[in-house]
């Protein structure tokens, strides 16, 4: 019973440990989002103002010309006068990000969203920088993971409690492989709730797993509700074009679509589509103090309405208003206690897992948890080197699983593989190719650790 659980524990860690070592590394960078993303733009903020700022429409008009063939995507609320103006635009599935001068209208830089940096640690972390099929394979580690902590905990479980030395802290003084095996274990139980909370908490924004709680979340509503976090990559590009694709009420360039100027030439009706709603939409969405960044969005295929948006990463603190292009009044407005409350439960966790549900000690915890995951790598590398004997894989010899506990491992096994379809998929795979292709395989069952085991050790 012991070796077969180690050795689920042994594989499991074994597939996960570079995915480990990398998600930790950009998850604690990614912790620190708000306060690098401020360093890097410093230099768009305290600009030299000497008169009155221009117009919204007018710092659209110089974004949009700055980006040729580009629509607005939205309009980012300045954190202070002195700020550069933010001005999404986007064509089809990209989105530039245009710095504007809020006086002079100067283009101070134009750059891509998925060029930046934190966008970038943000797509390693989900996806490796490889779309829906590194969604996937993440997920697929995620799963591993979650395998791996659970069989951890039940090797570390304690057959006697007569002293917690080796269970709750490390035996100093006893030998290098005893210390490194504690140091593996007790930081293992420091960290493993935290651990698995991430890695519960980022599964709703994997492809698969996502997806198919987009589906489950739909169960016994009588409308779509919209999720306010995408579903792999492919769910983000949908998202993007379809803000990128203006509707029939931007294009309406009837004598009664307003213009406003700067400078007499800068015009908000730009290419047939009509802005002109946005000089009064800042000034009646700037008084609402929403937790920034806020974004105002036009009208287009995502919403046929003008929009604001709190894109705060504490998501709690969000809320969504839609405004009435041509008088400025609220239409609605929807608050993170108005969401469904599983919606509600996916966006504590998601806030929790990017660090900025309850400031730096969200921050300093997740840091934590980033620096117990590679101790335990590095712990587990030195006894899995150390016990590893020439011309094998070092993994613990199969065995029999005593009947009494079969029921209950294959209860546990089936409930994982369907909570986790990616995992069960995965052991029906393992478990064939054990099956039928290594165990008569000589060489292979040599190196696995397989010739002490039967058909029944499987899936081991």
């Amino acid at each position: 019973m012991h070796n077969t659980i180690w050795r689920w524990h042994f594989y499991a860690g074994l597939f996960c440990i570079p995915f480990i070592l990398l998600l930790s590394i950009t998850g604690a960078i990614y912790l620190f989002n708000p306060q690098v993303e401020a360093q890097l733009d410093q230099r768009y903020e305290g600009l030299t103002i000497t008169g009155a700022p221009a117009s919204a429409g007018a710092q659209v008009a110089a974004a949009l010309a700055a980006v040729p063939g580009s629509v607005l995507n939205a309009y980012e609320l300045p954190a202070t006068p002195q700020s550069a103006i933010r001005v999404l635009v986007g064509h089809d599935a990209e989105i530039f990000r245009v710095y504007v001068h809020p006086e002079t209208l100067a283009i101070l830089d134009v750059v891509e969203e998925d060029r930046r940096l934190m966008r970038v640690v943000h797509r390693l972390h989900g996806e490796l920088l490889m779309g829906d099929r590194g969604s996937m394979v993440v997920e697929l580690a995620a799963s591993w993971a979650i395998v791996m902590f659970i069989t951890g905990l039940y090797l570390w479980w304690p057959q006697k409690t007569g002293s917690l030395a080796g269970i709750a802290y490390p035996r100093m003084g006893r030998g290098k492989r005893l210390f490194w095996r504690d140091m593996h274990a007790v930081t293992g139980l420091l960290i493993a709730f935290f651990t698995l909370f991430l890695l519960i908490s980022g599964l709703p924004w994997a492809k698969s797993w996502g997806g198919m709680l987009k589906e489950v979340r739909q169960i016994g509503m009588t409308k779509v509700v919209k999720q306010d976090w995408t579903t792999g990559r492919s769910s983000e590009l949908a998202d993007r074009k379809e803000m990128n694709t203006q509707n029939a009420a931007m294009t309406d360039n009837s004598e009664h679509a307003g213009h406003s100027e700067h400078a007499g030439h800068h015009h908000t009706e730009i290419e047939g589509n009509d802005y002109s709603a946005i000089d009064r939409l800042v000034a009646a969405v700037q008084p609402l103090n929403l937790a920034p960044p806020v974004r105002i969005s036009p009208p287009s295929k995502k919403s046929p309405d003008w929009s604001a948006h709190s894109q705060a990463q504490n998501r709690p603190l969000r809320a969504d208003i839609v405004l009435d292009g041509a008088t400025g009044a609220i239409k609605s407005r929807k608050g993170f206690s108005d969401r469904p409350l599983l919606d509600r439960m996916i966006g504590i966790g998601v806030a929790a897992h990017e660090g900025q549900l309850f400031g730096w000690a969200n921050q300093a915890l997740g840091v934590f948890t980033a620096l117990g995951l590679w101790l335990m790598v590095v712990s587990s590398i030195v006894l899995w080197l150390g016990r590893r004997s020439p011309g094998t894989l070092g993994a613990p010899q199969a065995g029999g699983v005593p009947a009494r506990f079969s029921f209950a491992i294959m209860a546990i096994i089936v409930a994982l593989g369907v909570l986790l379809p990616l995992l069960g998929i995965s052991i029906l795979i393992i478990t064939l190719v054990e099956r039928r292709v290594l165990r008569n395989i000589p060489a292979a069952r040599n190196f696995l650790g397989l010739n002490g085991g039967s058909s029944a050790d499987v899936p081991a």
